[in-house]
């Protein structure tokens, strides 16, 4: 029998008749009672019954055909069988989850998944003999329980009344798939582990597993048996983190839940996202991949860990894994030196021997994974954090965070100390935080550091002051020799490197008499639209290509400043939800950008417009709503640099064919470097209504100004009222105070544009209504991320915190002269331009 082929139906059901059939039955009987089996394996459902158990052949497929339950073999002998879950809709078989993965099935024949009388789901096989059992802790028996495989991949065993006994995403093994609740932590004890297969053929446990730190909250092991393979770094306080997939126009989400007697992790993915799973496979590599149906195989995102250096302790005390190079290496901190010759696996000692004291300094290395073996002290400022190092001569280094107040258990700060040797430190690529390392004021780091502080802004002034000779030299000759010159510097700046990552930046540079020539010398016919920094054309270039060509006027607003900082911008970003630069053109005193031409006009243009409004539908409306947020996502957090746009607004949203929305205008962007969080300014840009209450009174402006300014925009996308129009609202200053007013009395329905009001769902409606109020509240750090909006808005059943009463504003509409201080106004002397289609 061992020789037979277990998994083909029609096998193993003459098998089991050998066992019942007695020798009399008939030749007729055997026939009918085969027919009648073939037939029940073509109608596979997702349930199991105790009427109707689970024999070998027989699959259980879910409601919406994801995953498939059933008996299979790893291996092509079919000596063994185990029960598992599978994906049903890709073609390569690939096993999520297994219940017997250290007992096999060696009798197939006889092998059976059934519900007992006292609703315990049971795997057995010859004479009875069990070899696994879903046990139901909540009821001690009773009749009537069934087995039903969601289309999550989740296998649940419920009570007649629907009350879930048992589930397979409460009993990892070696995958984790989106919506699984992985619970860390319970009552301070690591409560569940992902556990690798033993083998390639061989389901039973294997070495490697991933669990929660056991003595702290903060990090999670990859261990080797009981000894640690690779560590994730510490905790930053983030309750929701996203991941954008550029090539799968994806986002994967990472939700970390913490109630004080419970820290679990879920991950979700964004809709319409191809297949995804986190796998700790037999080698010890955790693996985050995702189904490419091009080329019918999984594609892997990430890898942890990632490389040779990356696993714990490869470099030894006081090395470090430098991930920021081509090829990671170990190296040793500034101080130190390779404590065997060239060998730096073996770590790194310092290069003399010192005494520390109240005034050694400390060396901040930025982006680091920082080191294990911690202490965790709590309630404490950066301040008070560095002294608490500095007075211990134990103390050799100190990590500090400010973590975010919803997503932590009364601390919001979070310091770490080390003692002794610093173990496990890699160095990543702008995802870490600032490590400080305690040297003595002998070793001179500091002071070298001081004098690259003083040497650095001198060589800047001269930079300047040679700049401004060149200019003077220009004017003493010909205006057509001193143009050609000023141009030749003003591209010269622009491929200057004056912002982090602008340094490899190729600017598309399209020649003026190109222009000239895609636009029937800038004809009134290609006249597309106007605003405060000057004319928008449409043209064709050579190829047939169609653009939008912004021309600056030589009155704009808009400087070499703002133009140099919308071309790197675009320039550098690429998503779905950004406007393209095509390219750019500076000629004599002409200043010209060239994006792509979306054939409909910005979103003011439709949403404000009583006669077009009812063209964005709410499917439409909330696809726009989604579309800026991942926009605004990837500027904040997915992009290489932390970019704030500034002037998000119903007219800087433009919409593509498919009405699918493109943010543009970038010309008031700033760009945030390092660990830079939040920056001031005395010429505050934007426009009135738009602007966040710190960002209009003080001239503060972070990524929370932006969201500010989303939570307004989701607001007139839902209401189809502007900003600044109580005409329309009687009774209220703004839309802010109308919604606010709406929601306090339960009456948020109200506030729906009746164009889209009897067709969209309520439920959809009050929810983003609930999230822009979240947004516009007036505290910064009570805004949620873009991040959490993201994820807000993907998942319904996410639960939202309550809004707090926004402060309402009643703008004025100042005169020129007022905006020649310390405020521009884009209703007059700054309106930003919209590519509008003709």
């Amino acid at each position: 029998m061992g020789g037979h082929n277990y998994l083909n139906a029609a096998s193993i059901f003459t098998q089991a008749c050998l066992y019942r059939i007695e020798g009399r039955m008939g030749i007729a009987f055997l026939a009918i009672t085969i027919l009648s089996f073939m037939v029940s394996l073509c109608k596979s459902d997702d349930q199991l019954t105790p009427a109707k158990p689970l024999y070998p052949g027989d699959t259980l497929i879910s409601h919406g055909g994801d995953f498939a339950l059933g008996f299979f073999s790893p291996t092509k002998s079919n000596v063994t069988l185990y029960v598992g879950i599978w994906y049903h809709n890709i073609p390569e078989r690939t096993v999520v989850w297994i219940a017997n993965r250290d007992s096999p099935i060696t009798t197939p024949s006889s092998a059976m998944l059934f519900i007992t009388n006292s609703s315990n789901l049971v795997l057995s096989e010859s004479k009875g003999h069990t070899l696994w059992t879903a046990r139901n802790n909540i009821t001690t028996g009773g009749p009537g329980a069934t087995v039903a495989l969601l289309n999550s991949g989740n296998l649940v065993l419920r009570s007649p009344n629907g009350t879930v006994l048992w589930q397979s995403f409460d009993h990892l093994t070696d995958t984790i798939l989106p919506g699984m609740k992985v619970l860390l932590k319970y009552n301070g004890q690591v409560a569940q582990r992902i556990v690798s297969w033993k083998g390639p053929d061989d389901p039973s446990t294997g070495n490697f597993s991933l669990s929660a730190d056991p003595n702290s909250d903060l990090q999670i092991f990859l261990w080797n048996g009981t000894s640690p393979y690779w560590h994730s770094g510490v905790w930053n306080g983030a309750m929701v983190a996203a991941v954008y997939q550029r090539n799968t126009s994806s986002i994967i989400y990472e939700t970390i839940i913490n109630t004080g007697k419970e820290i679990y992790i879920m991950y979700s993915v964004s809709d319409g996202s191809p297949s995804m799973r986190w796998t700790l496979d037999y080698t010890g590599i955790l693996r985050v991949l995702i189904w490419n149906n091009n080329f019918l195989t999984w594609a892997v995102l990430f890898t942890y860990p990632s490389y040779a250096c990356d696993r714990y302790a490869s470099c030894g005390p006081f090395g470090y894994c430098d991930a920021a190079e081509a090829f990671p290496i170990c190296k040793c901190l500034d101080g130190f030196k390779p404590d065997d010759g060239l060998n730096i696996s073996r770590g790194c000692v310092r290069k003399e021997q010192m005494k520390f004291s109240d005034e050694d300094s400390f060396l901040t290395l930025p982006n680091m994974k920082v080191p294990d073996k911690f202490l965790y002290i709590r309630n404490r400022s950066f301040d008070e954090c560095t002294e608490e190092c500095r007075h211990n001569f134990s103390c050799t280094a100190y990590a500090y965070a400010n973590l975010s107040r919803a997503s932590t258990i009364g601390d919001t700060s979070r310091c770490l100390v080390w003692m002794g040797e610093l173990v496990d430190m890699t160095k990543v690529r702008g995802l870490g935080e600032n490590l400080y390392l305690r040297l003595p004021n002998s070793t001179g780091v500091g002071k070298g550091t001081n004098v690259m502080k003083i040497i650095l802004p001198v060589v800047a002034i001269m930079l300047i002051l040679t700049c401004i000779c060149l200019v003077r030299i220009c004017k003493s000759r010909g205006k057509r020799r001193r143009k050609e010159i000023q141009n030749r510097l003003i591209v010269q700046y622009l491929n200057a490197s004056k912002e982090p990552g602008d340094e490899n930046v190729d600017f598309p540079f399209v020649g003026f008499e190109e222009i000239v020539t895609a636009t029937n010398n800038f004809s009134n016919y290609n006249f597309l639209g106007k605003g405060g920094f000057g004319k928008v054309y449409k043209g064709m270039l050579e190829g047939g290509m169609e653009v939008a060509v912004k021309r600056l006027s030589k009155g704009s607003g808009q400087g070499i400043e703002e133009f140099r900082n919308e071309v790197v911008l675009i320039a550098k970003l690429q998503h779905r939800n950004l406007v393209k630069l095509v390219g750019c053109c500076i000629h004599e005193d002409e200043k010209l950008l060239i994006y792509e031409y979306l054939p409909n006009k910005s979103l003011d243009a439709f949403l404000f417009d009583a006669t077009r409004k009812p063209v964005l539908d709410w499917p439409k409306r909330f696809n726009i709503i989604k579309g800026v947020a991942r926009g605004l996502l990837y500027l904040h957090q997915d992009s290489r640099l932390t970019i704030i746009h500034r002037d998000l607004k119903a007219g800087n949203i433009l919409l593509d064919a498919e009405m699918s929305p493109k943010i543009s205008d970038f010309g008031m962007a700033r760009i945030f470097g390092g660990n830079q969080q939040q920056a001031n300014t005395t010429r505050v840009v934007g426009t009135y209504g738009y602007m966040s209450p710190e960002y209009a009174m003080e001239g503060a402006f972070s990524v929370r100004s932006d969201i500010y300014s989303f939570g307004v925009l989701l607001l007139e996308i839902i209401s189809g009222f502007r900003i600044s129009s109580p005409h329309l609202i009687r009774g209220f200053t703004n839309l802010i105070a109308y919604s606010w007013s709406l929601w306090k009395d339960g009456n948020a329905r109200d506030l729906v544009d009746s164009s889209v009001a009897e067709s969209c769902p309520l439920h959809e409606v009050l929810r983003c209504i609930h999230i822009g109020l979240l947004c516009i509240q007036d505290h910064p750090a009570a805004r949620p991320l873009m991040s959490s909006v993201v994820f807000m808005l993907e998942n319904n059943t996410a639960p939202l915190p309550q809004p707090q009463q926004p402060t309402y504003f009643q703008w004025k509409n100042h005169t020129t002269e007022d905006a020649r201080g310390n405020v521009e106004n884009s209703l007059n002397c700054m309106s930003i331009t919209a590519l509008d289609g003709r």
